[in-house]
Protein backbone atom coordinates (compact mmCIF):
# COMPACT_ATOMS: atom_id res chain seq x y z
CA UNK A 1 0.00 0.00 0.00
CA UNK A 2 2.85 2.35 0.84
CA UNK A 3 4.46 1.80 -2.56
CA UNK A 4 1.09 2.35 -4.22
CA UNK A 5 0.80 5.78 -2.55
CA UNK A 6 4.32 6.68 -3.66
CA UNK A 7 3.41 5.81 -7.24
CA UNK A 8 0.26 7.96 -7.04
CA UNK A 9 2.25 10.89 -5.68
CA UNK A 10 4.81 10.49 -8.44
CA UNK A 11 2.10 10.42 -11.09
CA UNK A 12 0.50 13.50 -9.54
CA UNK A 13 3.83 15.33 -9.65
CA UNK A 14 4.26 14.39 -13.29
CA UNK A 15 0.77 15.67 -13.99
CA UNK A 16 1.57 19.01 -12.36
CA UNK A 17 4.80 19.28 -14.36
CA UNK A 18 2.91 18.47 -17.54
CA UNK A 19 0.29 21.15 -16.84
CA UNK A 20 3.06 23.63 -16.08
CA UNK A 21 4.35 23.10 -19.63
CA UNK A 22 1.06 23.88 -21.29
CA UNK A 23 -0.93 27.02 -21.99
CA UNK A 24 -4.65 27.33 -22.68
CA UNK A 25 -6.63 29.63 -24.93
CA UNK A 26 -10.32 30.20 -24.13
CA UNK A 27 -11.90 32.30 -26.83
CA UNK A 28 -15.03 33.58 -28.47
CA UNK A 29 -15.23 34.70 -32.09
CA UNK A 30 -18.33 36.78 -32.74
CA UNK A 31 -19.90 36.05 -36.10
CA UNK A 32 -18.13 32.70 -36.39
CA UNK A 33 -20.53 30.07 -35.09
CA UNK A 34 -19.58 26.48 -35.96
CA UNK A 35 -16.55 27.77 -37.88
CA UNK A 36 -12.98 26.68 -38.30
CA UNK A 37 -10.18 28.60 -36.59
CA UNK A 38 -6.56 27.89 -37.57
CA UNK A 39 -3.96 28.02 -34.79
CA UNK A 40 -0.50 28.95 -36.01
CA UNK A 41 2.87 29.34 -34.31
CA UNK A 42 5.62 31.71 -35.32
CA UNK A 43 8.70 29.88 -36.56
CA UNK A 44 11.33 32.61 -36.91
CA UNK A 45 10.10 34.40 -40.05
CA UNK A 46 7.07 32.30 -40.99
CA UNK A 47 4.02 30.61 -39.51
CA UNK A 48 3.54 26.90 -39.00
CA UNK A 49 0.07 25.42 -38.53
CA UNK A 50 -0.43 23.84 -35.12
CA UNK A 51 -4.04 22.83 -35.43
CA UNK A 52 -7.49 23.58 -36.82
CA UNK A 53 -10.29 23.86 -34.26
CA UNK A 54 -14.02 24.35 -34.56
CA UNK A 55 -16.03 26.92 -32.65
CA UNK A 56 -19.29 26.05 -30.93
CA UNK A 57 -22.69 27.48 -31.81
CA UNK A 58 -21.95 30.60 -29.72
CA UNK A 59 -18.56 31.07 -31.36
CA UNK A 60 -16.62 29.86 -28.32
CA UNK A 61 -13.66 27.49 -28.31
CA UNK A 62 -10.93 26.17 -26.03
CA UNK A 63 -7.46 25.00 -26.99
CA UNK A 64 -4.38 23.72 -25.14
CA UNK A 65 -0.83 23.72 -26.45
CA UNK A 66 2.60 22.77 -25.19
CA UNK A 67 4.81 25.64 -24.03
CA UNK A 68 8.16 24.95 -22.40
CA UNK A 69 9.12 26.89 -19.32
CA UNK A 70 11.27 29.89 -20.15
CA UNK A 71 10.36 29.67 -23.82
CA UNK A 72 7.14 31.64 -24.48
CA UNK A 73 5.49 31.08 -27.84
CA UNK A 74 4.04 33.55 -30.34
CA UNK A 75 0.65 32.06 -31.29
CA UNK A 76 -1.76 33.45 -33.90
CA UNK A 77 -5.42 32.68 -34.58
CA UNK A 78 -6.73 32.88 -38.14
CA UNK A 79 -10.25 32.95 -39.52
CA UNK A 80 -9.73 32.08 -43.16
CA UNK A 81 -6.87 34.32 -44.30
CA UNK A 82 -7.53 36.94 -41.63
CA UNK A 83 -5.45 37.06 -38.49
CA UNK A 84 -7.94 37.59 -35.68
CA UNK A 85 -5.69 37.43 -32.59
CA UNK A 86 -2.00 37.47 -31.66
CA UNK A 87 -0.80 35.90 -28.43
CA UNK A 88 2.45 35.55 -26.51
CA UNK A 89 1.91 32.64 -24.15
CA UNK A 90 3.98 31.55 -21.16
CA UNK A 91 3.84 28.05 -19.73
CA UNK A 92 0.90 27.73 -17.35
CA UNK A 93 -1.05 30.74 -18.66
CA UNK A 94 -4.72 30.77 -19.64
CA UNK A 95 -5.52 33.52 -22.11
CA UNK A 96 -9.12 34.63 -22.58
CA UNK A 97 -9.66 36.05 -26.07
CA UNK A 98 -12.66 37.86 -27.48
CA UNK A 99 -12.46 38.75 -31.15
CA UNK A 100 -14.43 39.00 -34.36
CA UNK A 101 -13.86 37.82 -37.91
CA UNK A 102 -12.11 41.07 -38.81
CA UNK A 103 -9.48 40.78 -36.10
CA UNK A 104 -10.65 43.32 -33.56
CA UNK A 105 -9.70 41.53 -30.38
CA UNK A 106 -8.97 41.79 -26.67
CA UNK A 107 -7.09 39.40 -24.40
CA UNK A 108 -6.81 38.98 -20.63
CA UNK A 109 -5.04 36.45 -18.43
CA UNK A 110 -1.72 36.69 -20.27
CA UNK A 111 0.46 39.72 -19.65
CA UNK A 112 2.62 39.15 -22.72
CA UNK A 113 -0.43 38.70 -24.95
CA UNK A 114 -2.02 41.89 -23.62
CA UNK A 115 1.18 43.85 -24.35
CA UNK A 116 1.41 42.26 -27.78
CA UNK A 117 -2.16 43.35 -28.53
CA UNK A 118 -1.22 46.93 -27.69
CA UNK A 119 1.87 46.69 -29.91
CA UNK A 120 -0.17 45.44 -32.85
CA UNK A 121 -2.85 48.08 -32.39
CA UNK A 122 -0.26 50.88 -32.46
CA UNK A 123 1.30 49.33 -35.56
CA UNK A 124 -2.08 49.07 -37.31
CA UNK A 125 -2.86 52.71 -36.44
CA UNK A 126 0.54 53.76 -37.82
CA UNK A 127 -0.02 51.97 -41.13
CA UNK A 128 -3.46 53.53 -41.47
CA UNK A 129 -2.11 57.03 -40.84
CA UNK A 130 0.87 56.73 -43.16
CA UNK A 131 -1.15 55.23 -46.04
CA UNK A 132 -3.74 57.99 -45.70
CA UNK A 133 -1.19 60.80 -45.43
CA UNK A 134 -1.90 63.59 -47.94
CA UNK A 135 1.72 64.06 -49.04
CA UNK A 136 5.26 62.77 -48.59
CA UNK A 137 6.07 65.44 -46.03
CA UNK A 138 3.30 64.22 -43.75
CA UNK A 139 4.31 60.60 -44.37
CA UNK A 140 7.83 61.44 -43.28
CA UNK A 141 6.59 63.15 -40.13
CA UNK A 142 4.39 60.18 -39.23
CA UNK A 143 7.22 57.71 -39.83
CA UNK A 144 9.78 59.64 -37.75
CA UNK A 145 7.34 59.99 -34.89
CA UNK A 146 6.49 56.28 -34.97
CA UNK A 147 10.14 55.23 -35.27
CA UNK A 148 11.05 57.25 -32.19
CA UNK A 149 8.19 55.71 -30.25
CA UNK A 150 9.32 52.24 -31.34
CA UNK A 151 12.86 52.92 -30.14
CA UNK A 152 11.49 54.13 -26.84
CA UNK A 153 9.30 51.04 -26.53
CA UNK A 154 11.94 48.39 -27.26
CA UNK A 155 14.50 50.03 -24.96
CA UNK A 156 12.04 50.40 -22.09
CA UNK A 157 10.74 46.85 -22.69
CA UNK A 158 14.06 45.23 -23.54
CA UNK A 159 13.30 42.23 -21.33
CA UNK A 160 9.91 41.58 -22.92
CA UNK A 161 9.62 39.38 -25.99
CA UNK A 162 7.04 41.83 -27.34
CA UNK A 163 9.97 44.03 -28.35
CA UNK A 164 11.00 41.50 -31.02
CA UNK A 165 8.04 41.96 -33.41
CA UNK A 166 8.46 45.72 -33.06
CA UNK A 167 12.04 45.42 -34.34
CA UNK A 168 10.80 43.57 -37.43
CA UNK A 169 7.84 45.78 -38.36
CA UNK A 170 7.68 47.10 -41.92
CA UNK A 171 6.27 50.26 -43.46
CA UNK A 172 5.76 48.21 -46.62
CA UNK A 173 7.27 45.07 -48.10
CA UNK A 174 11.07 45.22 -47.81
CA UNK A 175 10.86 48.63 -46.09
CA UNK A 176 11.52 47.98 -42.39
CA UNK A 177 10.77 50.55 -39.73
CA UNK A 178 14.26 49.92 -38.33
CA UNK A 179 16.06 50.56 -41.62
CA UNK A 180 19.10 52.51 -40.43
CA UNK A 181 22.42 50.70 -40.12
CA UNK A 182 22.95 52.24 -36.70
CA UNK A 183 19.85 50.34 -35.56
CA UNK A 184 22.31 47.47 -35.10
CA UNK A 185 23.08 49.04 -31.72
CA UNK A 186 19.42 48.80 -30.70
CA UNK A 187 19.15 45.20 -31.92
CA UNK A 188 22.21 44.31 -29.83
CA UNK A 189 20.91 46.01 -26.67
CA UNK A 190 17.57 44.22 -26.86
CA UNK A 191 19.13 40.85 -27.72
CA UNK A 192 21.55 41.05 -24.80
CA UNK A 193 18.78 42.04 -22.39
CA UNK A 194 16.47 39.25 -23.54
CA UNK A 195 19.25 36.66 -23.24
CA UNK A 196 19.36 37.32 -19.50
CA UNK A 197 15.68 36.37 -19.19
CA UNK A 198 15.05 33.89 -22.02
CA UNK A 199 18.45 32.35 -22.88
CA UNK A 200 16.86 29.25 -24.43
CA UNK A 201 14.21 31.00 -26.54
CA UNK A 202 14.67 30.38 -30.26
CA UNK A 203 13.23 33.85 -30.90
CA UNK A 204 15.97 35.43 -28.80
CA UNK A 205 18.64 33.28 -30.44
CA UNK A 206 17.42 34.38 -33.87
CA UNK A 207 17.46 38.02 -32.75
CA UNK A 208 21.01 37.57 -31.49
CA UNK A 209 22.09 36.35 -34.94
CA UNK A 210 20.26 39.24 -36.62
CA UNK A 211 22.01 41.69 -34.28
CA UNK A 212 25.40 40.18 -35.15
CA UNK A 213 24.64 40.44 -38.87
CA UNK A 214 23.60 44.07 -38.52
CA UNK A 215 26.70 44.81 -36.45
CA UNK A 216 28.92 43.38 -39.17
CA UNK A 217 27.14 45.46 -41.83
CA UNK A 218 27.57 48.55 -39.66
CA UNK A 219 31.27 47.77 -39.18
CA UNK A 220 31.79 47.43 -42.93
CA UNK A 221 29.94 50.68 -43.58
CA UNK A 222 32.05 52.42 -40.96
CA UNK A 223 35.21 51.09 -42.53
CA UNK A 224 34.08 52.20 -45.97
CA UNK A 225 33.31 55.68 -44.70
CA UNK A 226 36.84 55.87 -43.31
CA UNK A 227 38.16 54.49 -46.58
CA UNK A 228 36.78 57.52 -48.39
CA UNK A 229 39.29 59.58 -46.40
CA UNK A 230 42.16 57.10 -46.30
CA UNK A 231 41.66 55.76 -49.83
CA UNK A 232 41.66 52.23 -48.38
CA UNK A 233 39.36 50.36 -45.96
CA UNK A 234 40.68 50.70 -42.45
CA UNK A 235 41.32 47.85 -40.01
CA UNK A 236 41.59 48.08 -36.24
CA UNK A 237 42.60 44.71 -34.80
CA UNK A 238 44.32 43.33 -31.70
CA UNK A 239 48.04 42.60 -31.91
CA UNK A 240 50.02 39.84 -30.20
CA UNK A 241 49.74 41.70 -26.87
CA UNK A 242 46.02 42.36 -27.18
CA UNK A 243 46.46 46.03 -28.08
CA UNK A 244 44.38 47.41 -30.95
CA UNK A 245 46.45 48.64 -33.90
CA UNK A 246 44.76 50.69 -36.61
CA UNK A 247 46.00 50.20 -40.16
CA UNK A 248 45.45 53.87 -40.97
CA UNK A 249 47.54 54.86 -37.95
CA UNK A 250 50.77 53.26 -39.20
CA UNK A 251 53.43 55.84 -39.96
CA UNK A 252 55.07 54.30 -43.01
CA UNK A 253 55.48 55.22 -46.67
CA UNK A 254 54.68 51.66 -47.79
CA UNK A 255 52.60 49.06 -45.93
CA UNK A 256 52.25 45.45 -47.00
CA UNK A 257 48.82 44.23 -45.89
CA UNK A 258 49.35 40.48 -45.62
CA UNK A 259 46.63 37.89 -44.93
CA UNK A 260 47.87 34.47 -43.83
CA UNK A 261 47.26 31.50 -41.53
CA UNK A 262 49.67 29.94 -39.09
CA UNK A 263 48.09 26.53 -39.80
CA UNK A 264 49.80 26.27 -43.21
CA UNK A 265 53.49 25.29 -43.33
CA UNK A 266 54.07 26.95 -46.72
CA UNK A 267 52.77 30.25 -45.37
CA UNK A 268 55.06 30.03 -42.36
CA UNK A 269 57.99 29.40 -44.73
CA UNK A 270 56.93 32.42 -46.79
CA UNK A 271 57.43 34.60 -43.72
CA UNK A 272 60.88 33.17 -43.00
CA UNK A 273 62.24 32.99 -46.54
CA UNK A 274 60.79 36.12 -48.16
CA UNK A 275 59.08 38.55 -45.78
CA UNK A 276 61.73 38.73 -43.06
CA UNK A 277 64.56 39.51 -45.52
CA UNK A 278 62.32 42.06 -47.26
CA UNK A 279 61.43 43.64 -43.93
CA UNK A 280 65.07 43.90 -42.84
CA UNK A 281 66.01 45.49 -46.17
CA UNK A 282 63.32 48.18 -46.31
CA UNK A 283 61.95 48.75 -42.79
CA UNK A 284 64.36 51.58 -41.94
CA UNK A 285 63.44 53.27 -45.23
CA UNK A 286 59.72 53.47 -44.36
CA UNK A 287 58.35 49.95 -44.94
CA UNK A 288 55.96 48.16 -42.57
CA UNK A 289 54.00 44.91 -42.68
CA UNK A 290 50.49 44.63 -41.21
CA UNK A 291 49.98 40.87 -41.06
CA UNK A 292 46.43 39.68 -40.43
CA UNK A 293 46.33 36.16 -38.99
CA UNK A 294 43.22 34.32 -40.15
CA UNK A 295 43.26 31.85 -37.28
CA UNK A 296 40.42 31.08 -34.85
CA UNK A 297 43.03 29.51 -32.55
CA UNK A 298 44.77 32.64 -31.35
CA UNK A 299 47.05 30.72 -28.99
CA UNK A 300 48.50 28.68 -31.85
CA UNK A 301 48.85 31.79 -34.01
CA UNK A 302 50.63 33.67 -31.22
CA UNK A 303 52.93 30.68 -30.69
CA UNK A 304 54.00 30.74 -34.35
CA UNK A 305 54.49 34.51 -34.35
CA UNK A 306 56.70 34.27 -31.27
CA UNK A 307 58.64 31.19 -32.37
CA UNK A 308 59.41 32.71 -35.78
CA UNK A 309 60.15 36.10 -34.16
CA UNK A 310 58.12 37.94 -36.78
CA UNK A 311 59.18 41.58 -36.28
CA UNK A 312 56.28 43.42 -37.91
CA UNK A 313 52.74 44.22 -36.77
CA UNK A 314 50.84 40.96 -36.27
CA UNK A 315 47.09 41.15 -35.63
CA UNK A 316 44.22 38.67 -35.32
CA UNK A 317 40.53 39.08 -34.44
CA UNK A 318 40.10 35.37 -33.68
CA UNK A 319 37.21 34.97 -36.13
CA UNK A 320 39.09 32.86 -38.66
CA UNK A 321 37.34 32.65 -42.02
CA UNK A 322 34.47 34.78 -40.62
CA UNK A 323 36.74 37.79 -40.13
CA UNK A 324 35.17 40.93 -41.68
CA UNK A 325 38.65 41.91 -42.89
CA UNK A 326 38.45 39.21 -45.58
CA UNK A 327 35.24 40.51 -47.14
CA UNK A 328 36.41 44.09 -46.71
CA UNK A 329 39.44 43.40 -48.94
CA UNK A 330 37.77 40.73 -51.08
CA UNK A 331 40.29 38.07 -50.03
CA UNK A 332 39.41 34.76 -51.67
CA UNK A 333 42.45 32.69 -50.73
CA UNK A 334 45.48 32.63 -48.43
CA UNK A 335 48.11 33.91 -48.46
CA UNK A 336 47.07 37.21 -50.00
CA UNK A 337 48.90 40.54 -49.96
CA UNK A 338 48.50 44.05 -51.26
CA UNK A 339 50.65 47.14 -50.98
CA UNK A 340 49.47 50.48 -49.62
CA UNK A 341 51.82 53.21 -50.78
CA UNK A 342 51.53 56.84 -49.65
CA UNK A 343 47.99 56.27 -48.37
CA UNK A 344 46.65 54.54 -51.49
CA UNK A 345 46.37 50.94 -52.61
CA UNK A 346 49.07 50.12 -55.16
CA UNK A 347 47.30 48.34 -58.02
CA UNK A 348 50.46 47.14 -59.76
CA UNK A 349 50.94 43.40 -60.21
CA UNK A 350 54.28 42.61 -58.54
CA UNK A 351 54.36 38.95 -59.63
CA UNK A 352 55.99 37.61 -56.49
CA UNK A 353 58.57 38.68 -53.93
CA UNK A 354 61.10 39.88 -56.51
CA UNK A 355 58.53 42.17 -58.09
CA UNK A 356 57.56 43.53 -54.67
CA UNK A 357 61.24 44.18 -53.90
CA UNK A 358 61.61 46.18 -57.13
CA UNK A 359 58.45 48.19 -56.34
CA UNK A 360 59.66 48.97 -52.84
CA UNK A 361 63.03 49.96 -54.28
CA UNK A 362 61.30 52.59 -56.43
CA UNK A 363 59.03 53.83 -53.64
CA UNK A 364 61.61 53.97 -50.88
CA UNK A 365 64.67 55.51 -52.54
Amino acid sequence: MKNYKIILLALAALGIASCAEQARINGTVSGAADSQIVVRKLEMNQYSVLDTIKTKADGSFSYKLDVEKGQPEFIYLFYGDTKIASLLLEAGETAAVTTDTLGKYQVVGSEGSAKLAEVEQRYADFLTRIYNAPDTREMSRIYIDYYRNCVKYVLSNSKSLTSIPVLYQEVSTDSPVFAQQTDAIIFRQVADSLKTVYPDSRYVQALDKAAASREQALAVQTQLSVAKVNNFPDLNMADINGNKVRLSGIDAKAILLHFWTSAADDQKMLSLEYLIPLYKEFHDKGFEIYAVGIDPDKARWAGVVNSQKLPWINVNDGLGSSSPSLSLYNVEGLPSSLLIANGEIDLNDFQGADGLRRELGKLLK
